[in-house]
């Protein structure tokens, strides 16, 4: 899919396994688009996540095994955006507990960003090209001391991750 607008902001989440956390449904809200990487376990996640356009781009993770509205959801989706493009996928291919960053970057050269789920932990390697991001835990399983997102701030030249964590709510 490609998209022209330019100065965008796209919340990006993952693994809220059935629970998304408000404060980040409230991040999303004010957002152009969302991502979710993965381990969305229920259709009300997707519906509670209303970025400005309204447009989610979701793909399945290992625990996700229903159907979204629209039909299943695909394992992998690449996003044409302002100079560049992000792919998106769960990650749980390219090793269960510390997927390779390398092998995402060989299946994804020509991409910008890769958005990934699975393991639950924030991380942003702009170590190389493509940038390697994962947004952690949105949720509350294995949230690893509160739950977690990324927002990606781009225009046609400059792109930066904002990196998002809340404290556990008891």
């Amino acid at each position: 899919m490609k998209i022209d607008n330019n100065n965008l902001t796209i919340g990006i989440i993952s693994d809220t396994h059935s629970h998304l956390d408000e404060r980040i449904i409230a991040l999303v809200k004010e957002c152009d688009y969302a991502i979710h990487g993965g381990d969305i376990c229920g259709e009300a996640i997707l519906n509670a996540m209303q970025p400005k356009t309204g447009e989610i781009f979701a793909v399945a993770g290992n625990n996700d095994h229903y159907c979204h509205e629209s039909g299943p959801l695909a394992n992998e989706i690449s996003l044409q955006l302002p100079n560049g493009i992000i792919s998106i996928e769960h990650g749980h291919e390219h090793g269960m507990s510390h997927p390779s960053h390398q092998s995402m970057r060989d299946k994804y050269a020509k991409s910008r960003i890769i958005v990934y789920g699975h393991t639950h932990k924030q991380v942003v390697d702009k170590d190389a090209l493509p940038w390697v991001i994962n947004p952690g835990a949105a949720g509350l399983t294995r949230n690893h001391g509160g739950p977690s997102c990324l927002i990606l701030h781009c225009d046609h030249d400059d792109w930066q991750v904002e990196m998002i964590r809340f404290e556990n709510i008891e």
